[in-house]
């Protein structure tokens, strides 16, 4: 049956005018589902009983828990959902002090098929549907056992996990509506962060009709290179997204960053950081200088740590905001490009 979670506030009035309910039955849906997180129709206390019967004889509320889940020894937790037969995803919950990030999934799989990331090694398997999203969003982290010590209650969420985001935008744009609606969870939009390789015209309506951060996956500013690790260079050139991006405002709220894969000796010198810096020109952004994960059947490796502080301070002198990314969840393969949805 159809599920409720994951439909926008006009979709669940038409779901209740369906059933023969007034119209503002549909809010309340919308109350119950993404505010109060029940998972029954049961809980739906002031929907009267026959309507409850009517939408539980018709539809499902989408609402399904984690298969298993894998704790890092740095407290990063991975999750793994079913998604349909033999269709699995993962999510990776990041605590940090008062703060926690949900990296969730879009793709079973990924048609991106870049060469350092596991998931693009698995191929592509099926778009998830704005229910299959959202269901991440709202189960984890999951309600604590008798005696255990609640979790922290997300703080941001990173379109970052299996799948290429704007492959799926059709799901993905509902889903941040639905985060972002005071009708829904009423987040501000600067709690999410859509991460991409570049896909066009997808990004254009991206930054078009939310207010998201986007986060730009670079690797390389050398087109050659980034050809032959990342396939979706051929279709989406680098410098094509950045000229797109150049017409967009990034100095106030919404923040654009450019993800950056350190490999030794691959990109990790003097000279990369030069080209890095003349393909950003004048564009407002901060460098996201990533530590290489490494995975079965990939020849390349991660570069010192000396090399990355160094590409790190060029630059900073060159007045471009870098950070390297603390490492978490290696141990358990939930690092940046390491989630393959093992059982």
């Amino acid at each position: 049956m159809d599920a409720l979670i994951g439909k926008t506030l006009d979709e669940l009035t038409k779901v209740a005018l369906s059933g023969g309910m007034p119209k503002f039955v549909g809010k309340q849906l919308a109350e119950w589902l993404y505010k109060k997180r029940v998972t029954s129709f049961d809980e739906m206390i002031n929907i009267s009983k026959k309507n409850r019967e009517w939408l539980s004889a018709n539809y499902v509320t989408g609402r399904e828990r984690p298969e298993s889940r894998q704790k890092s020894a740095d407290g990063t937790v991975k999750y793994l959902f079913n998604v349909g037969p033999g269709r699995n995803i993962e999510s990776v919950y990041i605590p940090d002090k008062d703060r926690a990030t949900l990296c969730v999934s879009s793709q079973v799989g990924c048609k991106m098929n870049c060469y350092f990331c596991a998931t693009g090694r698995l191929g592509f398997k099926a778009n998830l549907t704005p229910a299959q999203i959202i269901n991440q969003i709202l189960s984890i982290p999951p309600a604590p056992a008798k005696g255990e010590t609640p979790a922290t209650e997300l703080t941001n969420v990173v379109f970052m996990g299996m799948g290429e985001p704007l492959d799926n935008l059709e799901a993905v744009l509902p889903v941040i509506e639905i985060m972002t609606a005071p009708w829904g969870m009423a987040w501000s939009p600067k709690r999410i962060t859509v991460s991409t390789v570049g896909k066009l015209p997808q990004l254009k309506d991206l930054l078009e009709k939310t207010q998201v951060h986007v986060a730009i996956s670079v690797h390389t500013p050398d087109p050659n290179e980034r050809g032959q690790l990342m396939p979706a260079q051929k279709a989406f050139p680098i410098a094509s997204v950045m000229k797109m991006l150049a017409g967009y405002d990034f100095s106030h709220q919404r923040r654009l960053s450019l993800e950056y894969i350190m490999w030794r000796g691959v990109n990790d010198d003097i000279a990369h950081a030069e080209q890095l810096v003349r393909l950003i020109g004048n564009l407002d952004c901060r460098v996201n200088l990533i530590r290489f994960h490494a995975i079965p059947g990939v020849e390349l490796h991660p570069c010192s740590d000396e090399r990355m502080l160094m590409f790190r301070n060029f630059l900073n002198s060159k007045g471009i905001t870098a950070t390297i990314r603390s490492s978490r969840g290696e141990d358990i393969a939930a690092a940046c490009g390491q989630l393959a949805a093992k059982k």
